[in-house]
């Protein structure tokens, strides 16, 4: 996803980036990747609700800021990119999903960079369960409750998306250009890649 990143825009070492939904989780080497990867950390602001203030000691130059990705709290076009990794299904209903990508795009003076689970992909990540996401979504809500998955049961947590429905998100964001690239595993898209600039 890094190398993708990277790929898709020309970022120097002058760009000021704001990695979005920064995590406490440091069970997961993958955890927090971008932090760990780009090169000038004292580019980067490292933004989420989780306290992930850490991160400042870790990498210095870094900024951790408390942000909720539905109303960040920074000035319209404070940042060059905006980068987010597998953050998006966890804000809430589709309501939710399309503010926090009108947030990254109002903040955002070159490009936004957000990365999702594909829903079609056959293996749920964050369940391991095969297929069962692909039932309606009140369905899978209720697959999980019984399974325990409380908390991952609520549309809070976890609302897998599809392209589809990341297109139409774009539709209602006139001042910019959007396409999709993807990652994928064995064949099958794994993770949508939404990549927006300045029209």
């Amino acid at each position: 996803m890094f190398s993708k990143f990277m790929d898709e825009f020309l970022v120097g070492e002058d760009d000021e980036i704001l990695e979005l939904g920064v995590t406490s989780d440091r069970t997961y080497s993958s955890s927090n990747y971008f932090v760990q990867l780009y090169p000038f950390k004292h580019r980067i602001v490292a933004a989420g609700l989780d306290n992930a203030s850490f991160l400042e000691r870790l990498y210095p130059g870094v900024r951790f800021v408390h942000a909720n990705a539905l109303a960040l709290p920074f000035a319209d076009k404070s940042f060059d990119y905006v980068h987010s990794s597998a953050v998006l299904e966890h804000v809430g209903n589709f309501e939710n999903q399309a503010k926090m990508i009108a947030e990254c795009v109002r903040v955002a003076r070159k490009g936004i960079y957000l990365t999702t689970p594909n829903r079609w992909f056959p293996i749920e990540f964050h369940t391991q369960l095969p297929i069962v996401h692909w039932l309606p979504k009140s369905i899978f809500r209720w697959v999980l409750s019984r399974l325990g998955q409380h908390s991952l049961a609520r549309e809070e947590n976890l609302n897998l998306m599809t392209r589809r429905e990341l297109a139409l998100i774009t539709q209602t964001l006139p001042d910019f250009a959007f396409y999709f690239a993807s990652a994928s595993l064995l064949g099958w898209t794994s993770n949508l890649i939404l990549v927006g600039r300045p029209l």
